[in-house]
């Protein structure tokens, strides 16, 4: 468990069909979570963009050939603040390969992409009459794990539905994680009944903090997938820090 206390945010940002207006959020975000002391901060899946499998190739970014707007905006930001990002995930190109991936980078204090974790475990729901969503009709699965040495110690990344596995929460804390970031964009239906449960069995199991970041949950969004919010940090012992579902906000707190 690491020694050294420190301030992390997490970013829980309103997302629309507008890219730039989205990206300009996020940055502001930050900078408003590193002028208030966080050393580490969090951002949510698939913020740059709706959550929508059908748009999603249309925003995807290529993040190995450096033609990412949102990924170069967080390398400024860490950069200039000293800080270090895990930045949610964005829908990435893969290079070459025609795929898409939902891939969170980890940003240091001195703006280099220190890791790099794509979505392990796609999603997949179909309740009759309620949601039906597929992401392995979009997206292709990682195939690595992600654990990486920062500033703030060694932390670990999952991204939503890879929280589910507690296979890949036991192989983090293995490998010395403290932390595990899962940037997570639940909906209503999984939100109700799993969001609380899944991080809690996760920490306590493991004995370590998981914090989850989601977009903010937009009640006049025409989305059949309506996002569940709370964003969280949950540590060991079941101490909790819980945000509100609704409003965008930043929730900054020491761990």
């Amino acid at each position: 468990m690491s020694q050294v206390q420190y301030k992390i945010a997490l970013c829980q940002l309103r997302v629309t069909t507008d890219k730039d207006g989205n990206i300009a959020r996020a940055r502001a975000a930050i900078h408003a979570a590193a002028a208030a002391g966080a050393k580490l901060v969090v951002l949510p899946e698939i913020w740059s963009c709706p959550y929508l499998m059908e748009t999603l190739p249309s925003y995807a970014e290529d993040i190995d050939g450096g033609g990412s707007p949102s990924i170069s905006m967080l390398s400024e930001v860490a950069a200039s603040r000293k800080i270090t990002i895990v930045g949610g995930s964005v829908p990435e190109k893969g290079s070459g390969s025609g795929q898409l991936f939902n891939t969170c980078c980890v940003i240091g204090p001195d703006g280099e992409i220190k890791a790099k974790h794509r979505k392990l475990h796609l999603f997949g729901i179909d309740i009759p009459g309620d949601i039906t969503f597929r992401e392995s009709d979009t997206l292709t699965a990682g195939q690595e794990p992600t654990v990486v040495d920062t500033d703030v110690g060694r932390i670990a990344v999952g991204i939503c539905h890879d929280i589910r596995f507690p296979e890949l929460a036991i192989l983090y804390r293995s490998r010395g994680a403290h932390l595990i970031c899962y940037p997570s964009a639940f909906n209503m239906s999984t939100g109700q009944l799993l969001w609380d449960l899944m991080q809690k069995s996760r920490a306590v199991d493991n004995q370590l903090f998981v914090a989850t970041c989601s977009p903010a949950r937009d009640p006049n969004s025409e989305s059949e997938y309506m996002i569940w919010g709370h964003s969280s940090l949950i540590g060991p012992s079941l101490q909790l820090q819980d945000m509100r579902k609704q409003p965008s906000s930043v929730r900054l707190t020491y761990l």
